[in-house]
């Protein structure tokens, strides 16, 4: 399944599917599954520590490093899905209201190439 015909409901109902199957939800607190991001965070930053940022880009040509951290990367996103799941929240709709507020406190016109507004 890809991006393009997945929806995130699909993706949220698989990890509470997963969860219910092997009795889980009683380890599974915000604050555990919180702490899961952090970790799982920490496993994919590993592949970057010690490259440039212009190395980072190279990963992707290494088809052992790339699995790995597409691994790491479906690790952060199962343990986000679950604390969506578990909180009740709309991950699309959070997406939607956060981008129209980044776009507010960053307008095109004066960030366009920049990462800070020169004072």
């Amino acid at each position: 399944m890809a991006d393009e015909s997945t929806t995130i409901k699909q993706l949220k109902d698989a990890v509470e599917k997963f969860e219910q199957e092997r009795d889980w939800r009683k380890f599974h607190s915000p604050k555990n599954l919180a702490m899961g991001i952090a970790i799982e965070t920490g496993e994919l930053l590993e592949h970057f520590q010690w490259i440039s940022g212009a190395e980072s880009f190279e990963v992707e040509q290494d088809a052992e490093q790339m699995e790995q951290v597409r691994q790491e990367m479906a690790d952060v996103f199962c343990y986000l899905l679950n604390l969506a799941v578990v909180m009740g929240v709309d991950l699309s709709e959070a997406f939607w209201e956060k981008m129209e507020i980044n776009g507010a406190k960053y307008p095109a016109e004066q960030y366009r190439g920049k990462y800070k507004v020169d004072e």
